[in-house]
């Protein structure tokens, strides 16, 4: 006769070192998340001191333009320069615009990464892994670190009964119809 705990397959006894191995996975997840977030900010930050520095000139090439004399043939020369100033200010508005969204995707990948590493801590801690109220706990701290509503009412909603894949189809439709809803920093 064997045993309930000799069967591999058996649903009722949980293996510790499947779950160690688990947490593993998890941190190993959050790590990499850690690591993409840092080599990506650094190219990140390159090219915003280049667009910010790109913005200043572009206002100090109008300026001076705009100053110029509109006589003769210069009236000419000084409109189409003025017209590519505001095209190339147009621009460098548009890609620091893309810079505030790709700080929304650190914001929302950070969140992942805390609550992979708040959901690994407690599984490796065999004293909480079995109470309702730290699961609950770990489910609140998740929530407060979302400071996005969309991400609230995303994960309000899950845990209300909608499926993952339907609540993140609601989120990215709210994010198409609302592209300009963007938190200035």
């Amino acid at each position: 006769m064997t045993n309930s705990t000799d069967n591999p397959h058996d649903t009722q006894h949980l293996d510790l070192t499947q779950a160690r191995k688990t947490v593993l996975m998890i941190e190993l997840s959050a790590g990499q998340i850690e690591a993409a977030m840092k080599d990506s900010n650094s190219s990140v930050e390159v090219l915003t001191d280049a667009f910010t520095t790109m913005a200043g000139y572009m206002r100090m090439i109008n300026d001076t333009i705009a100053a110029l004399p509109d006589k003769g043939e210069l009236i000419d020369t000084k409109a189409n320069l003025l017209g590519a100033t505001e095209n190339v200010s147009g621009m460098v508005h548009k890609a620091i615009i893309a810079f505030q969204f790709y700080d929304r995707l650190v914001q929302r990948l950070s969140h992942v990464n805390h609550s992979l590493a708040s959901l690994s801590d407690l599984i490796n801690d065999s004293s909480r892994l079995n109470s309702p109220y730290e699961w609950a706990a770990l489910q609140e701290k998740i929530r407060s670190k979302y400071s996005m509503r969309e991400e609230i009412e995303m994960f309000d909603a899950v845990l209300g009964g909608m499926t993952v894949k339907d609540a993140l189809e609601k989120f990215m439709t709210q994010m198409k119809d609302h592209p300009d809803d963007i938190e200035l920093f």
